[in-house]
């Protein structure tokens, strides 16, 4: 493995890219490796450290400050959802992607309700990391064989996967106001971007979605988000 350092490769001549630099891990050392051996012949891409569990995870990422973390969401120690949200808060310029051994709707949510960028099969992994690691390290996000400009495009490329397709029309007890709040969610929007386009305070907002979430039976803003595009409530926004 590359010697591991704290800063980027330094530039030299005008025009010079800095690499994506990556952190590593996953509790079997021959996944490291074969991950390893792939990403030295991607130019541009630079395995920075590794970890073989949760806790050597979350240390190396507050000491290297890596631009991707490359995460097995089965290794061991992992931190729950609250701790891994609050480690890519305190890294905000590191982006996580998720290495899985399946890919489902449920495993994607997953991965977005701890931050994650992207979502890789590990039987997948020589045609799709580069890519993933790519699009994620340029703002995109990558679920699945392929990436999306935004998290509503990827919520609607999760839905469009999902048969047969669901009744439309069917409002679930909603009002008018709560489907435009059920919109913004799918657009993204906080619960103070909500209170600001319609002139709500944030503790009614706060009323809505708990309303909203009981009538769909979902529990978070992720979950109601793919709920609402499933089922064809709004329009998905990008």
């Amino acid at each position: 493995m590359k010697t591991e350092k704290h800063e980027h490769t330094a530039t030299l001549g005008q025009g010079t890219t800095l690499p994506i630099r990556i952190l590593l891990a996953d509790q079997h050392p021959v996944v490291r490796i074969g991950v390893e051996n792939l990403l030295q012949d991607a130019d541009g891409i630079e395995v920075v450290g590794e970890a073989g569990d949760g806790d050597e995870t979350i240390t190396k990422t507050r000491e290297l400050h890596p631009d991707i973390l490359l995460l097995d969401l089965n290794i061991p120690k992992m931190p729950d959802e609250e701790a891994m949200r609050a480690l890519v808060s305190r890294s905000p310029e590191t982006r996580l992607i998720l290495l899985t051994n399946s890919v489902s709707n449920q495993e994607a949510l997953a991965a977005l309700q701890l931050d994650a960028r992207g979502i890789v099969a590990k039987d997948a992994l020589t045609d799709h990391l580069v890519p993933a690691i790519r699009a994620v390290s340029s703002g995109r996000y990558w679920i699945w064989h392929r990436r999306a400009s935004s998290l509503a495009d990827t919520l609607s490329s999760m839905a469009q996967s999902t048969a047969p397709p669901l009744p439309q029309n069917k409002s679930y007890g909603l009002t008018p106001r709560e489907l435009e709040v059920v919109g913004c969610i799918v657009g993204g929007c906080s619960n103070r971007d909500i209170a600001q386009q319609f002139q709500l305070s944030e503790e009614t907002v706060k009323r809505h979605l708990s309303n909203i979430f009981e009538k769909t039976g979902v529990s978070t803003r992720l979950e109601l988000a793919l709920f609402a595009i499933e089922r064809q409530l709004v329009a998905p926004r990008s």
